[in-house]
């Protein structure tokens, strides 16, 4: 429910379509590298809630520390 007691997705009437998880993980990859076009940024923002990308933004911080802690750990190994 949102803040104002309406179901989600209730509030915008425009908006009945939610993002998919492979939408969302596109829009935080794009979002790490700052390319991204002004269309498919007004769509994500319609689309997307921002528990979804604050979600996605931290599995994909994640797996781009992890990555390079393995990336470390490989080039220094003897």
């Amino acid at each position: 429910m949102s803040e104002a007691g309406e179901p989600e997705g209730k509030s915008d009437a425009g908006s009945s379509v939610k993002a998919g998880p492979l939408q969302v993980f596109r829009a935080v990859l794009w979002s790490f590298i700052g390319i991204r076009k002004g269309s498919g940024y007004a769509d994500d923002v319609a689309k997307i809630r921002p528990v979804q990308a604050i979600v996605a933004g931290l599995i994909v911080a994640a797996l781009f520390v992890a990555s390079l802690v393995v990336l470390v750990k490989f080039l220094t190994a003897k």
